[in-house]
């Protein structure tokens, strides 16, 4: 077993948190709390949801909630592309480091089950 922070998905995890550092400061004050911080605790989740599958003997129910704070997590970009909180690169790099993270986590998930 590799350390957590060995691992690919974690790594891209980690690049998507600073990347909503970034990103979810310019959000306006008035939304800054209830959207900018929600992304960035979302992120967080996703690192922690990685290091218990991990360390998990069974690891397809970690996997399983990953999965679905990622979909949260590009629904929450998604509106900030929407209301142009963030701009559309943004947007789109973020999206890919997204992709990436489902791909990673839905191999672990499927070598896992067997």
């Amino acid at each position: 077993m590799a350390l957590h922070t060995q691992l690919p998905i974690y790594k891209l995890a980690y690049d998507l948190l600073g990347m909503a550092i970034d990103v979810t400061r310019n959000i306006p004050r008035d939304f800054k709390r209830l959207i900018g911080e929600k992304i960035r605790e979302e992120f967080v989740e996703l690192m922690v949801l990685i290091f218990r599958a991990n360390v998990a003997r069974d690891k397809v129910p970690y996997l399983d909630k990953l999965l679905e704070r990622l979909q949260v997590v590009e629904l929450l970009l998604r509106l900030s592309k929407d209301k142009r909180f963030i701009s559309t690169p943004q947007y789109a790099s973020a999206i890919l480091i997204t992709d990436k993270i489902g791909r990673q986590a839905s191999g672990w998930k499927k070598a896992s089950a067997v």
